[in-house]
């Protein structure tokens, strides 16, 4: 169903609106918020620690080593982390990938005092784990967000990421000071642990599931996904038709260009400041947090508006994904470059401030484009998007540090540059090969059992003459029923002699 029919839809929830409890889905949106605040706390917990940490030890490790080694755990379970999710269910996955990341990161200290060898192997399976967050959660939201608040509640699960990211220098810092390092290692690692036990208690994989949602926010989630209670029909993820989409590679495109941007514009650009202005920003400053708040209001502000433009009919699918995300390219390449060749620190920070809060934009474009196509196999397909974009986190950091070996403007502007041709590369890629549709190599729904002795792909266009509330599809050894706007099965019956 598209957000437009879906919007006239009722959860009979009367309820004022800050009382967002009142409607399950919120609750759930909630916790997956929380969710990626633990996964940026447990992530960031050796990036805050690290200096004080060898300080202490006596050591002189490579910190970008111990660092970068959590992606390469991260690089090998994303793919797997969609399967698992329609596997196992994207709840119990996301419950393992969690606690696992905790509980090593409560070990690291005891790692660090085996030796850089220990911390690296640490890292490497925290990584691992926390590789099937991202696409379990995007399965989670095919499960549980209706397509007129498709957008808004993925973006304020993204707020989380900034939100656990400011917590962490926030936090970090000063119990490295007043306490200790290992200190910072225990507290985030066990809010990790907290917070599985919450959502082992609270969230269920989908509204069929759920005993505490009331019965008119069950059947519209339902019903507006096209889904009927009970439904037991098999997932078998087209991993060919996934491969070889050029709409799922836009978004894999547009996921490393991203990524790319974000390392540079956030995680280097204080460097830069250093380096060519001798500006040096406080770690835990008001300047230092000044991109990451814009990041959150740019958030709340793409979400609800990607969505009201569907809503309105003001826009397609197509073009609410495409247009965020290439107008998020752009904006971030202009006001990047506005900022590093400003030669002024105030002026630079300001700029790449709303660089960042426009680079936040995309999210609402690319990432939930994949929600779009298929939401059946969207976990898979964000596990795929997912490692293109953890490709760009390993890379980026080399090629800047090659790039900047002695530390001049021109190294610096050589770094910038580079970024704003991923900018246009991205853009150009996804203006032309994105698609909001549903993807005809990429099934909406997936049928298996004794009926048919094969799986059977379809996907719900039709041609208009079909009758307007029920359709058909007939096969070689089938007729299937189905409603044509909910887009579910409603009865397959063998053909005779069949």
């Amino acid at each position: 169903m598209d957000p437009g029919q879906s919007s006239k839809l009722s959860d009979g929830i009367d309820a004022p609106w800050w009382k967002i409890w009142a409607k399950r889905r919120n609750v759930v949106m909630l916790m997956a918020f929380f969710c990626m605040q633990v996964v940026y706390l447990t992530r960031l917990s050796l990036n805050v620690t690290v200096d004080a940490m060898k300080a202490d030890l006596g050591q002189s490790w490579d910190s970008e080593q111990l660092v970068r080694s959590f992606f390469y755990g991260l690089l090998v379970t994303q793919i797997p982390g969609g399967f698992l999710a329609s596997k196992f269910g994207c709840t119990n996955v996301i419950t393992v990938g969690i606690a696992g990341t905790s509980v090593l990161t409560i070990f690291t200290p005891l790692a660090a005092y085996g030796g850089a060898g220990w911390i690296i192997a640490v890292r490497f399976l925290q990584g691992l784990f926390q590789g099937v967050v991202f696409p379990c959660l995007i399965d989670l939201w095919a499960r549980w967000a209706p397509p007129s608040e498709r957008t808004n509640m993925v973006m304020v699960t993204f707020v989380g990421i900034i939100v656990g990211t400011i917590k962490a220098m926030f936090i970090g810092e000063p119990l490295v000071v007043s306490v200790s390092w290992e200190s910072v290692f225990y507290i985030f690692g066990g809010a990790g642990c907290l917070w599985c036990v919450a959502w082992i208690k609270m969230i269920r994989k989908s509204p069929d599931e759920d005993r505490s949602i009331t019965d008119g926010e069950k059947e519209f989630i339902m019903q507006t996904l096209g889904n009927v209670e009970g439904q037991s029909g098999g997932v078998k993820h087209p991993w060919k038709g996934i491969f070889t989409s050029t709409a799922v590679l836009a978004c894999a495109v547009a996921s490393f260009c991203q990524n790319w941007g974000i390392v540079n514009n956030l995680n280097m650009f204080p460097t830069f400041l250093k380096d060519t202005l001798n500006y040096e920003l406080s770690p835990t400053g008001f300047l230092t947090t000044l991109p990451y708040v814009s990041a959150i209001k740019g958030l709340t502000i793409g979400g609800p508006l990607a969505d009201r433009l569907q809503v309105k009919g003001l826009q397609t699918a197509t073009q609410v994904r495409r247009n965020f995300t290439c107008a998020s390219f752009i904006a971030q390449l202009i006001f990047m470059l506005a900022g590093v060749l400003v030669h002024d620190s105030i002026a630079a920070i300001i700029l790449m401030t709303i660089a960042v809060a426009m680079g936040s934009f995309a999210w609402a474009g690319y990432v939930v484009n994949l929600l779009d196509m298929s939401p059946k196999s969207a976990g898979v397909m964000m596990g795929v998007v997912g490692t293109f974009g953890t490709v760009a986190d390993i890379v980026s950091p080399v090629v800047t540090g090659n790039l900047t070996a002695n530390n001049t403007v021109e190294e610096w502007n050589a770094v910038f540059f580079v970024t704003a041709g991923l900018y246009l590369l991205g853009c150009a890629v996804y203006w032309f090969l994105a698609s909001g549709e549903l993807q005809p190599c990429i099934p909406f729904l997936v049928l298996t059992g004794a009926v048919l002795r094969n799986p059977v792909l379809f996907t719900p266009q039709l041609p208009a003459n079909f009758a307007p509330h029920l359709s058909f599809i007939q096969l070689q050894t089938c007729r299937i029923t189905f409603c044509r706007n909910a887009v579910h099965v409603l009865k397959a019956e063998p053909l005779a002699g069949k």
